[in-house]
């Protein structure tokens, strides 16, 4: 629907008709302004009235889409819902070297750790609106890939564009999770959460994870850790195949330990389908705020009529210019017809 910002500036239109019947009449002087074309050239455009002044219509119509524009109309949209409270997420993710063994099923094919998470995270990523995510990168050290943000493309970009051996190959759980409590200090207004994946057990980084959940534990931190990788896994030798445990450097006993004191949940992921469910279940247990706010957007639509008057005004001043070059071809078809 269209709205006007300043409506009461339409009290102007009918202002130039009150000045013209209070102000007294002027006599006639010479005029003060020279114009770029003869009187002859006037005369011939019925536009104009008693060769002096602008037709009456014209300058109404001219006033009335001035003072339009000066009302600031808009459009206003659909109403488009928010959040109404700001609710956080980090994402920690795991890149060392293990992450590249391919004992998960994807779409019917074999595919490596990473590779399953990348396309079953962003699932989930993308259903977080009006979350606020961010995105740790942990193998030797802990990096900060994304900062907090409501924009979940880059999130999902920078997930997306993560690959092994980036940060190293070992395992920094202690520093990953160091580093978000972290990223949530001086944030008393929104839930603290964190998603730690990995498949394997801390192997490296200044912070042990045991200091890092004391801390975690005093900033008030909920941490939900995810293990990952599968039970079990055909390897080929020389004596040909024969059945792996391809998880047993998985430290399941300290992720439940890190998950049960922060008041989150382990979760066990061995394929694509349980790491799907897992998801799902974390949409339930932090669920997204519910949308109780709502904005309409506005578009400003001054500048429709604004154009249009100016578009008359430039029409007015090159109409005498056009129909004296109208009157010379004229002029000149008559001239050969003569002679002809």
């Amino acid at each position: 629907m269209i709205t006007f910002a300043w409506p009461w500036l339409a009290l102007c239109l009918p202002l130039p008709f009150v000045l013209a019947k209070i102000l007294p009449a002027r006599t006639q002087t010479n005029a003060a302004l020279k114009v770029p074309f003869t009187l002859g050239q006037v005369r011939s455009s019925s536009l104009v009235a008693n060769n002096r002044n602008l037709p009456l219509p014209v300058f109404v119509i001219l006033w009335c889409l001035f003072v339009l524009a000066l009302t600031r109309p808009q459009w206003l949209g659909e109403p488009a819902p928010i959040a109404s409270e700001s609710r956080e997420m980090m994402i920690a993710v795991d890149l060392s070297g293990s992450m590249q063994i391919e004992d998960m099923e994807l779409n019917g094919r074999q595919v490596n750790r990473l590779t399953m998470l990348k396309q079953l995270l962003g699932e989930f990523i993308e259903r977080r609106q009006g979350d606020r995510l961010g995105l740790i990168l942990f193998a030797d050290d802990a990096y900060m890939q994304t900062p907090m943000t409501y924009d979940r493309q880059t999130v999902k970009q920078m997930l997306d564009e993560a690959v092994i051996g980036l940060v190293g190959q070992k395992t920094a759980i202690g520093d990953a999770i160091a580093l978000s409590v972290k990223r949530f200090l001086n944030k008393d207004d929104s839930n603290r959460v964190l998603v730690l994946l990995t498949d394997g057990q801390n192997t490296a980084g200044k912070v042990s994870p045991d200091q890092a959940l004391e801390v975690a534990i005093a900033n008030d931190v909920t941490i939900y850790t995810i293990g990952i990788g599968a039970e079990v896994m055909m390897e080929r030798s020389l004596f040909g195949n024969r059945k792996v445990n391809p998880s047993r450097d998985l430290d399941e006993t300290s992720l439940k330990h890190i998950a049960k004191q922060t008041q989150g949940s382990y979760f066990r992921a061995t394929d694509s389908a349980t790491m799907s469910n897992i998801y799902e279940m974390l949409d339930q247990l932090e669920p997204v705020e519910q949308e109780q706010q709502q904005m309409r957007p506005l578009t400003a639509l001054y500048y429709y009529p604004l154009a249009l008057m100016i578009a008359i005004i430039l029409g007015l001043c090159l109409l005498p210019s056009v129909l004296n070059v109208y009157q010379s071809l004229r002029q000149q078809i008559s001239g050969k017809r003569h002679v002809g």
